[in-house]
């Protein structure tokens, strides 16, 4: 198992894959899973902006696809090449949190600062299949 230093050197690798020609603001995601493996995942943007995909959620759904669960997400990292840390944007905080556990690790960092923090910090009176599920 990585320890955050080393989660938060995959996600910086990761960020290399960003494609990022409108923003110019590089992100990537490393997410490890209970049995080790590491999901990269690197924001991707489309001329049209809402069909681009952010790090963290590319991150979480090559989890998902590979037939990982919230239950076997261990931590997530965040990484960015801006000035400050970059917390997930308001869709992806709403998609994790229904797809990690409340109390995952979420480690943020551009570099020079880092930060650790949870779903449950960043998404407070979370909306979820508790609104929806009746």
């Amino acid at each position: 198992m990585l320890n955050k230093e080393e989660l938060i050197a995959e996600a910086f690798k990761a960020m290399e894959n960003s494609y990022a020609p409108y923003s110019k603001y590089h992100v990537g995601a490393a997410l490890q899973t209970a049995d080790g493996k590491i999901f990269w995942g690197a924001n991707i943007e489309n001329a049209s902006y809402g069909a681009t995909n952010c790090a963290e959620r590319s991150a979480v759904f090559a989890a998902y696809s590979n037939g990982y669960r919230k239950d076997t997400i261990r931590a997530l990292a965040i990484v960015s090449d801006g000035e400050y840390l970059a917390g997930p944007c308001g869709i992806c905080r709403q998609v994790l949190s229904e797809l990690i556990e409340q109390d995952t690790p979420i480690y943020l960092s551009n570099g020079r600062d880092t930060m650790e923090t949870n779903i449950a910090e960043l998404l407070p009176l979370q909306f979820g299949m508790k609104d929806v599920i009746r």
